[in-house]
């Protein structure tokens, strides 16, 4: 009788833990799925944006190799010609290398477009992106996923680079701009530029290098912000967004680099999570910058600035050392 009784009782005591197992690998799991990053795996669509960078990345390469235009191997190994030098006469903060080597891989394209879906971003819709010359290659991969997408991107871009970017003077972000352009990689025109940097009016460029960019801008014809005053400076640029939007409508914002235009003034901004935001938390009017603007329309934001963060949360290498890109052109780095 005692025996039965104890073998019950152990039985019991093991159809528990046996629960209390299965609960505890359930919610495990789920912890698993929800906020442990995955890597990404590449739709055909992702696929599609990576091969325009890669094409993008041979052009541009090719270029300076052909215009005896400066590529210093040790910083950009794969002569994509979009690792520039640390300090030039357009330079305006210290920058970080292997972050800047990290955005030329054309997986950087493919997952701009997952984060454009996950925003909610249809074939067909407008967005907008705001991009700094400290990330060349970003501006090339939201435009690549942009077109992969079939979206219409609404594009206004500075000049000025931290260490590494576009700072090469004879070959600037609205040269390398033009360049694509030209070879029939993208069909758009940018709605506007202006000089970026400090105030983004260039402050810190070496002297002479405002006017020779400003006369480049010029020529080109593009429309030039040129607007000291700050809070000025992002409602022109908001402004130039709507006009170009179908009835205003912005699906999403997409941010590369550090451009003060973009972020703004305010330390609000370090609250911004590499990728895809929504919902964020708004400084004053007088500090936000167009970044800001558009999360208080309820305008997804995908913010590409932590690279090192970014990359490591999808699972992409960091300053990943690929090669062959000059030996075969079919030899992509997508997953």
């Amino acid at each position: 009788m005692f025996g039965n009784i104890f073998f019950r009782n152990q039985y019991r005591k093991r159809k528990i833990i046996i629960y209390i197992a299965g609960v505890v690998s359930l919610i495990v799991y789920l912890l698993w799925f929800f906020f442990v990053p995955h890597r990404l795996v590449f739709s055909e669509k992702m696929k599609k944006a990576a091969r325009v960078m890669q094409q993008a990345l041979l052009i541009t390469g090719e270029y300076c190799g052909q215009s005896a235009i400066e590529i210093n191997p040790a910083l950009d190994p794969n002569r994509t010609g979009l690792i520039g030098p640390a300090y030039s006469a357009i330079t305006t903060t210290k920058g970080n290398l292997e972050a800047k080597r990290t955005t030329a891989n054309p997986d950087m394209a493919g997952l701009i477009l997952c984060l454009l879906e996950k925003a909610g971003v249809k074939k067909g819709d407008t967005i907008a992106i705001g991009s700094s010359a400290s990330f060349p290659a970003l501006m090339i991969a939201s435009l690549s996923a942009a077109k992969a997408l079939g979206v219409k991107p609404v594009l206004i871009f500075s000049l000025g680079a931290s260490s590494y970017g576009a700072t090469n003077p004879e070959f600037n972000l609205l040269d390398i701009f033009l360049l694509l352009q030209q070879k029939g990689i993208f069909s758009l025109e940018p709605v506007a530029v202006s000089l970026g940097g400090a105030g983004d009016m260039g402050e810190e460029f070496k002297p002479g290098m405002k006017g020779q960019l400003i006369a480049q801008i010029r020529k080109s014809g593009i429309p030039f912000i040129h607007e000291a005053d700050f809070r000025k400076n992002v409602l022109t640029r908001m402004a130039i967004y709507r006009k170009n939007a179908p009835k205003g409508k912005i699906s999403a914002f997409i941010n590369t680099g550090g451009g003060e235009a973009n972020l703004g003034l305010s330390n609000f901004v370090l609250r911004v999570k590499p990728g895809l935001n929504r919902g964020l938390p708004l400084p004053p009017e007088k500090k936000r910058g167009v970044l800001f603007e558009m999360a208080d329309r309820g305008v997804p934001i995908i913010h590409l600035l932590f690279i090192k963060g970014l990359v490591q949360k999808y699972h992409l290498p960091f300053d990943p050392a690929y090669q062959g890109r000059r030996n075969s052109q079919k030899k992509l780095l997508i997953n």
